[in-house]
């Protein structure tokens, strides 16, 4: 089992920056990949961005150059740096891990939002 606790989150004008942050707790040596997803209201939930254990990193088309995302040494915390954020990003965003002797194979934080002004 894997549990998650996301921070960071807030209110941002256009232009500016947030940080978030995913602590990961449990059986984390389990884990194959970390990731930040967001929903907006009246849509689907999406990839923002992925990194694996062997540390590829992918990220959604319209966060690239924008968003980094990063982990540390001991793989128990992800973190989404977004920079020049826009109004279309806001949403609530989720960490997600994914573990591939599952079930389950896919946890998931309790959102964070993340609301950009114009």
């Amino acid at each position: 089992q894997v549990q998650l606790v996301e921070s960071g989150g807030g209110l941002v004008q256009a232009g500016g920056s947030l940080r978030l942050s995913c602590a990961a707790s449990g059986t984390i040596a389990s884990i194959n990949t970390k990731g930040w997803y967001r929903q907006a209201p009246g849509k689907q939930r999406d990839l923002v961005a992925t990194i694996t254990s062997s540390g590829n990193i992918d990220y959604a088309d319209s966060v690239k150059g924008r968003f980094t995302i990063s982990t540390n040494n001991a793989k128990n915390t992800v973190w989404l740096q977004m920079n020049s954020l826009k109004p279309e990003d806001t949403a609530v965003y989720y960490c997600n891990v994914y573990v591939p002797h599952g079930p389950p194979w896919n946890y998931w934080g309790q959102g964070t939002q993340v609301t950009v002004s114009s």
